[in-house]
């Protein structure tokens, strides 16, 4: 049975939880593979709107399991609420829906001072959540585990390893040194919240796999915030790429079947850093406000442009992606005319490649191609044929230009407001898809 990678294919922000939430009708098992609470996937189900961090979007799908797995950094005290929001809006979870890696990192408190008080430093525009600093204590071997909270003599041991080591840096840059005691009576206080979720969950999905279980892998952020083929420095601090469900779930390679990659009908993103097709005019403020482009974590208005096919390509060549979902269509409805960036010009020479390094992207210009825009209101599709002429030439014309074929397409943000053109699951198990 197929196993599916959905990714984001621009700078994050693309809509992947509806999209996520789509699939988990037809999955067994959803799972989170990386990030953290940096991220915010956004649902609206019958008017209500459900915002996650950390639990996987298909959660509100009831006989699904999630899995938060070992590749993504947990702040206990951002998913002990999210737990409590569900359980206050009618959602209870317990063991039996929800798994948590018992491999995967912590989130400190002082890991968020110390993004504080970087970002006040030098500013690149990550949300304070403590992201980078709960994977630079990964790397460095020093990180606190969520298996640890069951052990307290090795939780506490750990804690002074990790005061010792970063000790020095901490005092420097806060002025102040990591309270062992204070975190380790922290943690305990969720540990009992958080006993019921905690296991081996690499395991799990071997087993599920084995079973022929549908399994759904959820990315977060998107393919251009990826430490490694993104815009570096202007990067969150993890593989957001389809290869990262591999690491940050405990898999191996050959068992992903597709990778879909989603996309916004425009281009937007958070933050500082490089954005070729940005516009600081009026069009940049009406897609700003008709597609409610204010981040889901920090409430940062994101910057707005035209679709960039370059970005896309890039995206679509370093995951493989095999099918598109294109979101949020029924933004564009109103402008005319609609412009794609095909190509860009770079110290005067034509690139169609997406540049590696920043400060080359700083320096690239793009090319269009204008198509007509539409006036009639989208929302109500179903069907291409719903669509009018000029918003299905657009659809037809981001196919061609990206030689891969649109599975889905988002005309709003509820979740019968969707064009289901392809199911990705069944094309995929037919060998219809590549």
């Amino acid at each position: 049975m197929p196993c599916l990678v959905v990714v984001g294919a621009q700078w994050g922000d693309e809509g992947k939880g509806k999209v996520i939430d789509l699939l988990a009708s037809k999955a067994d098992v959803i799972v989170r593979f990386q990030g953290g609470s940096n991220a915010g996937h956004t649902l609206v189900i019958k008017g209500q709107k459900f915002i996650f961090h950390l639990i996987p979007s298909g959660i509100l799908h009831k006989g699904k399991k999630c899995v938060i797995g070992n590749g993504v950094v947990v702040d206990p005290e951002v998913l002990v609420e999210e737990l409590d929001s569900l359980r206050e809006r009618g959602y209870p979870v317990g063991g039996d829906r929800l798994l948590l890696s018992e491999a995967a990192h912590l989130v400190l408190p002082y890991h968020k001072a110390i993004d504080r008080a970087r970002e006040e430093k030098r500013g690149i525009g990550t949300t304070r959540r403590g992201i980078g600093p709960a994977y630079e204590d990964k790397v460095a071997r020093v990180g606190i585990r969520v298996g640890d909270l069951l052990h307290e003599e090795i939780l506490r041991s750990k804690l002074q390893r990790l005061l010792e080591t970063r000790a020095p840096y901490t005092r420097d840059l806060l002025g102040e040194d990591i309270r062992v005691e204070d975190l380790f009576r922290d943690l305990l206080r969720y540990r009992e919240r958080l006993r019921p979720f905690i296991t081996n969950t690499s395991l799990f999905l071997a087993r599920a796999l084995k079973e022929g279980k549908r399994v759904l892998f959820e990315g977060a952020q998107g393919t251009l915030l990826d430490v490694d083929h993104g815009t570096y420095p202007y990067v969150t601090s993890s593989n957001t790429v389809a290869g990262g469900a591999c690491c940050g779930a405990g898999i191996g390679p050959t068992q992903i079947d597709l990778v879909l990659g989603v996309a916004k009908a425009y281009t937007t993103r958070v933050g500082e850093g490089p954005f070729p097709t940005e516009l600081t005019d009026q069009v940049g403020h009406y897609l700003r406000e008709r597609g409610g482009e204010y981040g889901a974590t920090t409430g940062r208005p994101r910057r707005c442009g035209w679709f960039d096919a370059v970005v896309v390509r890039h995206a679509i060549r370093v995951n493989d992606i095999g099918a598109l979902a294109l979101t949020k269509l029924d933004t564009l409805t109103g402008l005319d005319p609609i412009r794609i960036c095909t190509s860009y010009l770079l110290d005067g020479e034509k690139v169609e490649e997406f540049p590696d390094g920043a400060e080359l992207v700083a320096r690239c210009r793009p090319i269009y191609e204008e198509m007509e825009g539409w006036r009639e209101e989208i929302r109500g599709a179903r069907s291409l044929d719903d669509l009018p002429r000029a918003a299905r030439r657009y659809v037809e014309r981001l196919e061609e230009i990206l030689g891969v074929p649109f599975s889905i397409i988002s005309v709003g943000a509820e979740r019968e407001e969707t064009i289901l053109l392809r199911d990705p699951f069944e094309e995929r198990a037919q060998g219809l898809l590549r």
